[in-house]
C-alpha cells in the first residue's frame, strides 16, 4: 500500500511539474513579443519584449553614464558641416515682469554624438530593404527612414575595449579591427555579444578630440570583417568613440565606407558615432542597460543624441 501511496505521489509530481512548466511555456509565448513589426525600422525590428526586460535586469547599482559629447561651433567635424546659434531676449512681461529667453539654431546634424539613419547610406542609389534613393529623397526632408521613424532602442548594452585589449590607453591612427580582434577583446574582458544588443567600440579616441584632422581622418576602428561578424551576431546598433565609426584605414578592396554600406544599406543596423565611452571603460563597465530616444525631427538623415548607459 506504501508503495502504491508513494508511486501515486510521485505521478502526480511529475504531472504538476509538467503542468508548470506548460504553465511557463505559454506565458513566456505570451508576453515576449516583437516591439517593432515595421520593415522600415531596419534591425530594431529584433528586438522583443524579453530582451527589454532582461536588459533592465542588468541595473544592480543605478550609476547613469551619459554617452553624448557637447556638440557645437567648435566640435570636429567630418566635411563642410556648421553649426552655429542665435538667443533672443523676451524682453519683460505681465506685471510679474515675466523675462526670458529663446533660441534659434542653424546646423548640420552629423555633428558630435549622433546616430545615422537608414536613410543615410545607400548602394548605388539604393536603401535598406531595396528601397531607391527616388522614393526616400526630398531636398525639405526624407519621406521616407526620417530620422523622426527611428524607434525607441532600450536593450543591453556592449562595451568592448580594444585599447585596453591592446594595452594602450588609445589605439594608433587608422588601426584596424577584424572579427578575430573584436572577438578576442570580448572574451578577455568577459563578455558576450548576442542578438540584440548595441555594441560599443572604445579606442580612447576622444582623448583626441582637439587635433581636429587627425580626429576625424585617422581614426582607428573596426573593419568589414569585424562588421560582417557583428551581422552574423544580430547586433541592433553598433557605436564608436570615434566620428566616421569605422577605422580610416584604406580598405583593402578600395570600397569607400565599407561598414556603413554593410551595417545601414544592406543590413539596416543603426551606426553610432562619436560616443563617449571613457567613462564606461574607466571603471571596466563591459554589459549596461542601453537606452536611447532619438529627436524626432521630421525628415533628418541623421540626430544629435545623447544617449544613456546604466549598470
Amino acid at each position: 500500500m506504501r508503495k502504491l501511496v508513494a508511486a501515486t505521489a510521485a505521478m502526480a509530481l511529475i504531472a504538476g511539474t509538467a503542468q508548470a512548466e506548460e504553465h511557463e511555456t505559454a506565458e513566456t509565448a505570451e508576453t515576449v513579443e516583437q516591439l517593432y513589426t515595421d520593415p522600415d525600422a531596419g534591425a530594431l525590428t529584433g528586438l522583443t519584449t524579453a530582451m527589454v526586460r532582461d536588459a533592465a535586469d542588468l541595473v544592480t547599482e543605478g550609476k547613469v553614464y551619459r554617452l553624448g559629447v557637447v556638440s557645437g561651433p567648435e566640435t570636429p567635424v567630418w566635411g563642410d558641416r556648421t553649426y552655429s546659434m542665435e538667443i533672443f531676449d523676451l524682453g519683460v512681461n505681465g506685471p510679474n515682469k515675466v523675462t526670458g529667453h529663446d533660441d534659434r539654431v542653424e546646423t548640420h546634424l552629423g555633428i558630435g554624438t549622433q546616430i545615422d539613419g537608414l536613410g543615410h547610406i545607400g548602394l548605388d542609389g539604393v536603401h535598406y530593404n531595396g528601397v531607391a534613393n527616388s522614393e526616400i529623397m526630398r531636398e525639405d526632408g526624407l519621406v521616407r527612414y526620417g530620422a523622426e521613424n527611428i524607434p525607441a532602442i532600450a536593450t543591453r548594452g556592449v562595451m568592448i575595449d580594444m585599447a585596453a585589449y591592446k594595452g594602450v590607453d588609445i589605439n594608433e591612427p587608422m588601426d584596424s579591427f577584424s572579427a578575430a580582434d573584436v572577438q578576442a577583446a570580448a572574451e578577455a574582458q568577459g563578455v558576450t555579444v548576442r542578438a540584440g544588443d548595441v555594441v560599443l567600440i572604445h579606442t580612447g579616441w576622444l582623448n583626441r578630440i582637439d587635433e581636429t584632422d587627425v580626429f576625424i581622418n585617422q581614426a582607428p576602428g573596426i573593419n568589414a570583417d569585424a562588421a560582417a561578424w557583428l551581422v552574423e551576431q544580430g547586433v541592433v546598433a553598433v557605436g564608436s568613440d570615434s566620428a566616421g565609426g569605422e577605422t580610416n584605414a584604406p580598405d583593402p578592396e578600395g570600397r569607400v565606407l565599407p561598414v556603413h554600406a554593410m551595417l545601414i544599406a544592406e543590413n539596416g543596423i543603426y551606426i553610432l558615432e562619436t560616443v563617449d565611452t571613457r567613462e564606461l571603460a574607466a571603471d571596466g563597465v563591459h554589459e549596461f542597460f542601453f537606452v536611447l530616444g532619438a529627436p524626432r525631427l521630421q525628415g533628418s538623415v541623421q540626430a544629435i543624441i545623447n544617449p544613456v548607459a546604466i549598470r
